[in-house]
């Protein structure tokens, strides 16, 4: 029979066996123990069964490992089924946090993955043996479309990969959604022309639930590149709804605004790498940001690694980027390309605009920096022959480990 493996760390509880017992049942039958025997054999396919009970050392509290067993037959073939069936009311039921779900092929079967992955992207943009560098439009609110193309052409012009929209930059007068597709492409494809390099602009999709496929639809048609999309306020449903649509057919970059309500807590909500990892890979995301281990809003690095791991061990599913983000600036190369490796997206707003040379100087600081690391040399020596990677390391200092 197939099942989904659910892992749950209980804090407070004297008596793990009767509370994960009470979990099997109370999440799938109910009840057990006083149903006659004919409804214990007819609803004996439906019960959770009790996989395993750890016990964990703790100086603070008592801490178990609780894996639950439940039967796929219980819900449909959908995310929102499946977390209210191992979290739902569970989540209410005092120190309970939701580490793990294990999937089996045929549960994975039923979702699309990534649709281009860390492949497709490498091919799209034609950069296979570095880190992807990603920078994030700035202080646009209030400003024009032509501000929005002048700071898209400084960041390409620096040699980024990748540029998004910043989260909060909605639907509005001055830099409506369809307009921003097209004057992005625009500006691309003039510093392609000058340069050779190619950058890739994610546009963030939002307004109401209801209008998103076919807002995302007209994006695809207008040529856009990516779709930025703010997964943890809309769900992880909707993001499938979108991975899957043929029509839309765009990579898609989660962001990991709200997330935090549910995962930074010890002791309540759902572990960094299922929601951040796991889930939003197989719920159909390209690229998922998260707050990097030593950014302005550090997660812990064992966490950080984690949400990495989860989106690029092999599995069935396409591998996705691994984008760690907050607070980057070139000096943090090193340390990056040592936790996250070269399959792995370098994410800077401030570290890329707030360069003295400007936008572009610091898409060529961070550029310097990597190739740097890279040649197995210390960011100082980089710096010597870099006029671009000097300044940022006197502004911001560095982090001097080799790769």
């Amino acid at each position: 029979m197939s099942e989904l493996i659910a892992t749950y760390l209980i804090h407070d509880e004297k008596n793990p066996e009767k509370k994960a017992e009470e979990i099997a049942l109370g999440l799938t039958v109910g009840s057990w123990t006083n149903l006659p025997e004919l409804e214990q054999s007819q609803l004996r396919k439906h019960k959770g069964r009790v996989v395993s009970i750890e016990g964990l050392p703790s100086d603070n509290a008592d801490q178990s490992l609780i894996r639950i067993a439940y039967p796929t037959i219980n819900f449909s073939n959908d995310l929102p089924a499946i977390l209210t069936t191992v979290f739902g009311k569970l989540s209410l039921d005092g120190k309970i946090k939701l580490l793990d779900l294990q999937f089996d092929n045929g549960l994975k079967s039923l979702f699309p993955g990534p649709r281009f992955g860390m492949d497709g992207l490498r091919e799209k943009l034609n950069v296979f043996d570095r880190p992807l560098l990603m920078s994030i439009f700035k202080g646009v609110l209030g400003k024009d479309l032509s501000f929005l193309a002048m700071q898209l052409k400084q960041q390409a012009l620096g040699g980024v990969d990748l540029v998004k929209d910043d989260e909060i930059l909605f639907e509005n007068e001055l830099t409506p959604f369809e307009k921003r597709i097209t004057a992005g492409k625009q500006v691309l494809r003039e510093v392609q022309e000058q340069t050779g390099h190619r950058t890739l602009y994610a546009v963030n999709l939002t307004g109401r639930t209801s209008q998103l496929r076919d807002k995302a639809r007209k994006a695809a048609e207008l040529g856009a590149d990516l779709l930025l999309f703010n997964v943890f306020a809309y769900g992880l449903d909707v993001l499938q709804e979108l991975r899957e649509d043929d029509e839309i057919a765009l990579p898609l970059m989660a962001h990991p605004a709200v997330s935090g309500a549910l995962t930074s807590s010890r002791e309540y909500g759902l572990s960094h790498s299922l929601l951040l990892g796991k889930l939003l890979r197989y719920a159909g995301a390209d690229l998922s940001l998260f707050p990097s281990p030593y950014g302005t809003v550090a997660l812990e690095q064992t966490s950080a690694l984690s949400i990495a791991s989860e989106l690029t061990k092999e599995d069935v599913f396409k591998k996705a980027f691994p984008v760690p983000s907050a607070g980057i600036h070139p000096g943090l190369v090193p340390l990056l390309i040592r936790d996250f490796g070269n399959d792995s997206v370098i994410n800077a707003g401030g570290g890329v605009h707030g360069h003295p040379d400007g936008a572009r100087g610091g898409g060529l600081a961070f550029r310097q920096a990597i190739e740097t690391n890279l040649q197995g040399k210390l960011l100082v020596e980089g710096a010597e022959q870099c006029p671009e990677l000097k300044k940022a390391l006197q502004l911001w200092g560095n982090a001097e480990v080799t790769s």
